[in-house]
């Protein structure tokens, strides 16, 4: 590297890792080494100081999570032109110098001689540290599947969740069978086997939502990321999996509370998909569903009138979704033996003591709520716990 080069010259001559240019704290950067004002200095500090105090941490993981030609090709395992591995050699040499500037160094190009807000840098090696990310892209990923687990999708983008349902699988109770084939299917994805789309239907408040979240969570350290949809976004259901198929990392496909009319024109996106379309067979990805239904569509006796020639057919097409679900798992009402089961887990968790008034009271108040069932139990635990019971 030429150090004859200005600083502001470096980072505008970036190739492979130009995206972080975009970057807001970058910005500031750049414009502080152009144009070397006080103004500039701490403009750039105040940004820097909304994330971290140390430059060559914030550095180094922006060049981690973007997301480049060079780091998909690696983790396509594509062959990478020499001239390339070269590019991106030296400009991790070029963004670790420029990571290590001092506010002394800084001031002293300005002119500066004020007492002015510092940062902190670190002898950290790019080179190491970048070699060593792409070799965990299997279970650490890239981009935005790096530093977040949990996505959405907003106006046809998948977006993360930044403060994700942190369900664990220890703090759920009851429906361990259940629970653990819905573990063992993902499992299975994780090393690479057969793993099928799931339906979890049956009784409100059972934990099968919960379920899938916990999940997630547990395993996201071996390179699960979950995408969650709504029913009313099936139709961008292709696109969203034909984004990610070639993304080392694995995926659950989330749509909770899944039921469809009769009519629906999204019922045709998912029933494409679960048949097994050519845009559907990505071995990194399952679909997860939740319902309440078990044939999943709401049928009316006057759907069964009409002029369709093959209305069984047509009825028998729409009923039958379920069925193309490869592993169905079944959530119905706790008894109560469950059900008190439940509600002393959750009181240990809670730090609440566990006797037959509460058990009682615990009773009562499924009874106020539509029944038994794990959310109750819940709701009953967090009411006792904020004294309002």
């Amino acid at each position: 590297m030429n150090n004859n080069i200005c600083y502001a010259e470096q980072l505008n001559s970036l190739s492979v890792f130009r995206g972080i240019l975009k970057d807001n704290v970058v910005k500031k950067l750049l414009i502080l080494l152009t144009e070397k004002t006080i103004a500039a200095y701490g403009d750039f500090v105040h940004e820097l100081y909304n994330y971290t105090d140390n430059l060559t941490e914030y550095l180094l993981n922006a060049v981690l999570e973007d997301e480049n030609n060079y780091m998909l090709r690696l983790a396509t395992m594509q062959e990478i032109p020499d001239v390339v591995n070269k590019a991106a050699h030296n400009e991790l040499c070029l963004l670790q110098n420029i990571s290590r500037i001092t506010p002394d160094t800084v001031k002293k190009l300005a002119g500066i001689d004020l007492e002015l807000a510092e940062w902190n840098v670190s002898e950290l090696n790019f080179i190491k540290i970048y070699a060593e990310r792409m070799s965990q892209l299997q279970t650490k990923g890239y981009g935005i599947f790096a530093k977040y687990h949990a996505f959405v999708l907003k106006d046809g983008v998948i977006a993360p969740v930044k403060a994700p349902d942190n369900q664990k699988l220890s703090q759920l109770e009851g429906y361990e069978n259940e629970r653990r084939k819905v573990i063992d299917n993902t499992l299975a994805l994780l090393s690479g086997k057969p793993a099928a789309n799931a339906l979890l239907y049956g009784d409100a408040g059972t934990g099968k939502s919960s379920t899938v979240k916990a999940v997630a969570n547990e395993y996201k350290d071996m390179g699960l990321r979950l995408i969650e949809l709504k029913k009313s976004q099936l139709h961008e259901l292709p696109a969203v999996i034909e984004s990610i198929a070639k993304n080392p990392l694995k995926f659950i496909i989330f749509i909770d509370d899944l039921s469809f009319s009769y009519d629906d024109n999204d019922f045709g996106a998912l029933k494409a998909v679960l048949e097994g379309s050519v845009t559907s067979k990505t071995p990194n990805l399952v679909i997860y569903a939740t319902s309440n239904r078990r044939h999943l569509v709401k049928e009316k006796f006057s759907d069964r009138d009409g002029d369709d020639i093959h209305a069984n057919d047509s009825r028998e097409e729409l009923t039958s979704l379920s069925e193309r679900f490869g592993l169905k798992v079944t959530f119905v009402k706790p008894d109560k033996t469950l059900y008190i089961q439940i509600v002393t887990s959750l009181a240990k968790q809670y730090g609440i003591e566990c006797n037959e008034a509460l058990f009682q009271k615990a009773e009562m108040y499924a009874l106020r709520r539509n029944g038994r069932s794990g959310r109750a139990a819940r709701q009953f635990i967090e009411s006792v716990k904020a004294g309002l019971i």
